[in-house]
């Protein structure tokens, strides 16, 4: 028998008889122990891994990971699953893919909004702050103004602000009241030349 198994355990049979066997299934339960450990762990370590390549500002490398765990994304429980949508959408915004940007940090606010916990509350704020960025470009907007209707953070809207205000003008068939100004009279119609 010349296979590797005999090559490598060799030694073991010649020195103590039988012992070729149990040094056979010690290899052989490490390779399985080994494969569980990758099919089970695998998101779980690419997840960390792609993290350190994001936090060493690595973008084009943890984008890769990122695009290979993507195979696996129901393999993530809720908070790994927002940790992966975060991180994939803050990759995305750095490298300026802005529209994929949009769609994973919304990802990640719903994901943390229906399974608190996955991020870290420094990366709220910031999370916060790329998708504020993003509606801006998205809706054409200048900077400081908020569109609280077509952004992921709309509130409902007060019955109060939308009613007409307190003091309605009068209506046009009454004179105004005694001490009030009167209208401004309607412009003369401009003359044809």
């Amino acid at each position: 028998m010349s296979s590797w198994r005999t090559v490598q355990l060799g030694w073991a049979r010649e020195r103590v008889p039988g012992l070729h066997r149990t040094a056979e299934r010690a290899v052989t339960g490490r390779w399985v122990f080994a494969f569980l450990l990758l099919c089970c762990g695998g998101e779980r370590a690419a997840l960390l891994r792609g993290q350190g390549y994001y936090e060493d500002n690595q973008f084009e490398r943890a984008l890769s990971v990122w695009r290979d765990l993507e195979r696996h994304e129901p393999a993530l429980t809720p908070s790994q699953f927002a940790r992966y949508a975060y991180l994939r959408g803050m990759t995305d915004y750095r490298l300026g893919f802005h529209a994929d940007a949009r769609h994973w940090l919304s990802l990640a606010k719903v994901s943390e909004r229906q399974h608190p916990g996955g991020l870290e509350g420094a990366w709220l704020p910031r999370l916060d702050g790329a998708l504020a960025d993003l509606d801006r470009e998205s809706f054409g907007m200048p900077a400081g103004q908020a569109d609280t209707v077509q952004s992921i953070d709309a509130q409902s809207i007060d019955a109060q602000s939308i009613d007409a205000p307190t003091v309605a003008p009068a209506p046009p068939d009454r004179p105004p009241a005694a001490g009030a100004p009167a209208p401004p009279s309607p412009a003369p119609p401009a003359q044809p030349n």
